[in-house]
């Protein structure tokens, strides 16, 4: 299996934290860019961030300052730590490993994962 498995997800409160984690399959991660999509009913799927694998990031508009994206290479995982959460962070996550060229993160095929589900609701 070469699809990333993602967890975490769950039900919080506005201005709650949660983190979601993205093991990646596979001896290549070391050298794997990997990113956090997310797709809310009715919505277009959008990035949330995106983190190559020397370390630079990217994070979409509406989330700067209140998540980050990390690795640890030890483990095949990629995280991402939610704060501040807002009711229209509630989506569908999923992580994806991408090429990242020319700052657009481009899913590889077939290297999707299915997804957890984020709801943030008083």
């Amino acid at each position: 299996q070469v699809q990333p498995v993602e967890s975490g997800g769950g039900l919080v409160q506005p201005g709650d934290s949660l983190r979601l984690s993205c093991v990646v399959p596979g001896r290549a991660f070391s050298r794997e860019s990997v990113a956090w999509f997310r797709q809310a009913p009715g919505k277009e799927r959008e990035l949330v961030a995106a983190l190559h694998f020397t370390g630079n990031s990217k994070y979409g508009d509406s989330v700067k300052g209140r998540f980050t994206i990390s690795r640890d290479g030890t483990k095949n995982t990629v995280y991402l730590q939610m704060d501040s959460l807002k009711s229209e962070d509630t989506a569908n996550y999923s992580c994806a490993v991408v090429a990242l060229v020319s700052g657009t993160a481009i899913p590889i095929r077939g290297r999707w994962g299915r997804g957890t589900q984020v709801t943030v609701s008083s």
